[in-house]
């Protein structure tokens, strides 16, 4: 098995959404699925810019919905051809003699390989490769080496640029309206082709632009009836499949014309040699930039693809993790190659957030969830800048938060579950079943938990990079406003003493209110409860290292409110456990052997008459995300605090029993039971570390995959093997390693970055070898089981691990 190749062989309609997904490209700007040019219905093209959302209203289910969408863009990819006398080529119809795609995930280059007969007996066979080029992020290229084996002639070409596309990637999203294009325009310039159109609401610009060329002289013609200085535009609706057909039929207002453009050369073939076509475009989401001009100067296919290739190595240079040439090498390199394709350090200067299924397809509309929270602590130690400017993301939307918080009545700043453009809370407020086809309401929007999953991730960040200056000018503000939105959540109860939050959801998100009740909201989510507890600890330290109580108006009589709570916040047992709520005890067990195998329990349940939220059964980890974040000792140490004395075999009790009620809904959830179970019980935590490492590339949520990456799960798979199986942890003065036994694995090899010091660690089942390179003067210390050592530029240091 090639640990940088992801193959496929023969042509399958049923597979390929599966495939478009896996087979993506991108760089951090915008990315493009990997969808057949030539494909008919059977595709699902999308190219997806960075934080490009448009907003509609729909009407499903008799009510009016506005739902934010990232935008599918004008597919750049259509490229097709034919025989004198033969329909154009289509993978579906046509006799295929092979058919092979191959992602080289090394250099970022989608490469394609088939040979199909004519009705006439003519046999062509046709390479292509594709890229998005991650050194120059507004460009792409499709190349098409063509051989006719058994016959000479003429064969044309058309290369397109479609801009009648809709938001469609999503079957149960199908009644919502998609049609976020308008304003289409077309025309040619200096020998380019070029397309523009703006986004319905937000009216972010769109432009593309290509260029085609041959290595031999060819014939053109380009395929549209107006001329170089002149173009239509359009501004209405943008219509289905079949209402375009009707409107060309009828000879309606729109004509294809105004929003599709081609171009038709003609290659001549000579029997066994071989003609190269090269389709090059540019795209653009500003006003700012010229893409007929970004496209006309763009240097041809080799060089394109040199430069794009040199840009990758840098960053595998940063990112690489080698675990060996197996197929859990594969997958790892698959993770993290998508993991740069949407998170890049073309992203680092943009307005954008974590897309939960990256920029991938249009599942969850492409909106920022707490994903960051699996993602970020893999780019702090090797693309800092990259989790800076995510965390800016937050920071700029300070605003939308604290406006958010005071209309609910509260204090400080309150994120939005789903989070897109502007900040404002993006959650749905109804969401289709599609096993039983009603729409249900959402309350999701419930799970203040997020901004909890932001301090963590900017208190990560600091003690990763040590960037006091991100800490100091917003790291602390993000800090100090979520503490106060949690403090005011938390009410005290004059009979028991206690500190509640009501009315939330936790992560598990089967529950989301108690059986028969009015309204929604759980009360005392062990998880965020025990979570602001930690934070209204780690807030006050901030505070003193940045000396920021004046700078943001923290009081004493604030601090000390802050110290009750941690002294006195209500956390709920049963059975010997931590409880996952208020109330949780009073629940039903679950017929498990039912609904063996099933992993969405709350669809299969409303869809038979019934709600999860009658019984103890979890979609994913939620009392168990404790010890994911903050480990076993930590809670212990936060539970003592609070006089609840925790003792090992509290956690080992509750940690056994959440996982015999968690049907693992989620892709996250086989990432944090395996961080929990790796210490303990190494077999069951290798086992749903593999799950959440086939997540994607076998789907095992079952038609998920081909609606974009769960890039969660991809990053989460990636910081268990540096920070749970290496045992990687980030110091004041240094690292800590603690590598569980790696039999299982094998070995594993990764740099990381930490305070600005680069090292290269290698660990088996008998060493571990630390290495750092030439920067900096002071010395690093590191300390492996105990045992610690200073590494001093240039120095390697090894260690037994027998």
């Amino acid at each position: 098995m090639d640990p940088w190749t992801l193959a496929y062989t023969g042509f399958d309609p049923r597979s390929e959404g599966v495939r478009e997904t896996l087979c993506t490209l991108g760089n951090g700007y915008f990315a493009t699925r990997g969808a057949t040019p030539d494909g008919l219905v059977m595709r699902t093209p999308g190219t997806y810019a960075a934080g490009c959302y448009d907003r509609l209203t729909s009407r499903v289910a008799g009510r009016e919905v506005v739902n934010e969408d990232l935008v599918n863009l004008p597919d750049w990819l259509p490229l097709t051809f034919a025989a004198p006398g033969a329909p154009w080529f289509h993978p579906e119809t046509a006799d295929l003699l092979g058919y092979e795609q191959e992602l080289d995930m090394r250099h970022g280059v989608l490469h394609r390989r088939l040979r199909f007969r004519d009705d006439r007996g003519r046999v062509t066979s046709v390479r292509q490769r594709r890229l998005v080029s991650m050194a120059a992020p507004h460009l792409a290229a499709l190349e098409c080496a063509f051989t006719a084996e058994n016959w000479s002639g003429p064969l044309r070409v058309r290369a397109a640029l479609e801009g009648r596309v809709t938001n469609r990637g999503v079957r149960r999203y199908r009644d919502l309206r998609g049609d976020h294009l308008v304003g289409h325009a077309t025309g040619t310039r200096d020998g380019c082709a070029w397309l523009r159109a703006r986004t319905r609401a937000s009216g972010t610009p769109i432009s593309l632009a290509m260029r085609v060329t041959a290595d031999h002289e060819t014939d053109h013609e380009t395929a549209r009836e107006t001329d170089h200085e002149t173009a239509r535009e359009t501004d209405h609706e943008t219509a289905g499949e079949g209402e375009r057909e009707d409107a060309r039929i009828t000879g309606g207002v729109r004509t294809a014309e105004d929003a599709w453009i081609a171009e038709e050369p003609t290659l001549i073939l000579r029997r066994g040699r071989t003609a190269v076509l090269t389709k090059t475009i540019a795209l653009t989401t500003s006003p700012a930039l010229d893409a007929v001009d970004l496209v006309r100067r763009a240097p041809g296919f080799e060089e394109l693809l040199r430069e794009h290739r040199d840009a990758w190595d840098r960053l595998w240079e940063r990112a690489l993790m080698d675990v060996g040439e197996s197929q859990v090498g594969q997958i790892v390199h698959l993770h993290v190659f998508h993991l740069l394709q949407t998170l890049s350090p073309h992203t680092a200067g943009l307005d954008v957030g974590v897309p939960a299924r990256g920029l991938h397809g249009e599942a969850y509309r492409g909106h920022v969830f707490w994903d960051e929270l699996f993602v970020l602590p893999w780019l702090d130690l090797r693309l800092p800048e990259v989790s800076r400017g995510l965390l800016l993301y937050r920071w700029r939307r300070l605003p939308a938060a604290r406006r958010a918080a005071r209309r609910a009545g509260h204090a400080g700043a309150m994120f939005p579950w789903q989070s897109g453009s502007d900040g404002r809370e993006e959650t749905p407020t109804m969401h289709l079943n599609p096993d039983s086809g009603r729409w249900l309401p959402d309350h999701s929007h419930l799970q203040r938990h997020i901004g909890l999953a932001i301090a963590h991730n900017v208190w990560h960040h600091h003690r990763a990079t040590g960037d006091a200056a991100f800490l100091s000018g917003f790291g602390a503000e993000l800090l100090v406003e979520i503490a106060r939105f949690f403090a005011s959540l938390a009410v005290l109860d004059p009979r028991s003493g206690r500190y509640e939050i009501r009315g939330v959801m936790g992560p598990d998100e089967y529950h989301d209110a108690y059986p028969g009740a009015s309204a929604p909201g759980l009360d005392n989510n062990a998880y965020t409860n025990v979570m602001t507890v930690w934070l209204l600890l780690r807030t006050p330290e901030i505070l003193d290292l940045v000396h920021g109580h004046e700078r943001f108006a923290v009081t004493e009589g604030e601090l000390d409110r802050w110290r009750d709570i941690t002294r006195r916040m209500r956390v709920d047992f049963h059975d010997g456990v931590i409880s996952q709520f208020t109330g949780y005890d009073r629940l039903a067990e679950l017929d498990w052997k039912r609904y063996e195998g099933v992993r969405r329990l709350d669809r299969a349940l409303e869809a038979e008459g019934d709600d999860p939220d009658r019984y103890r059964a979890s979609k994913q980890a939620d009392v168990l995300m404790l010890f994911y974040l903050l480990g076993s000792a930590q809670v212990r140490m936060i539970l003592d605090r609070l006089g609840y004395p925790a003792s090992r075999e509290l956690i080992d009790r509750t940690v056994g029993y959440y996982l015999r009620r968690t049907c693992h809904g989620s892709t996250l959830s086989a990432v944090v039971h395996a961080w929990v179970l790796a210490g303990s019980q190494p077999a069951g935590a290798w086992h749903l570390f593999t799950e959440a490492l086939l997540a994607d590339v076998e789907d095992v949520q079952g038609g998920t995959t081909a609606e974009g990456i769960h890039l969660g799960a991809m990053a989460g798979t990636l910081d268990l093997l540096q920070r749970r199986y290496l045992g990687l942890e980030v110091h004041e003065q240094g690292i800590g390693l603690d590598p569980l036994p790696l039999d299982l694995l094998g070995g594993i090899a990764l740099p990381i970055l930490v305070r600005g010091t680069s090292l290269f660690v290698e660990a088996d089942h008998h060493r571990l070898t630390v290495t750092r390179d030439g920067g900096g003067h002071r010395l690093f210390r590191v300390t492996v089981r105990g045992r610690e050592t200073c590494l001093g530029p240039d120095e390697r240091r090894s260690f037994p691990l027998d």
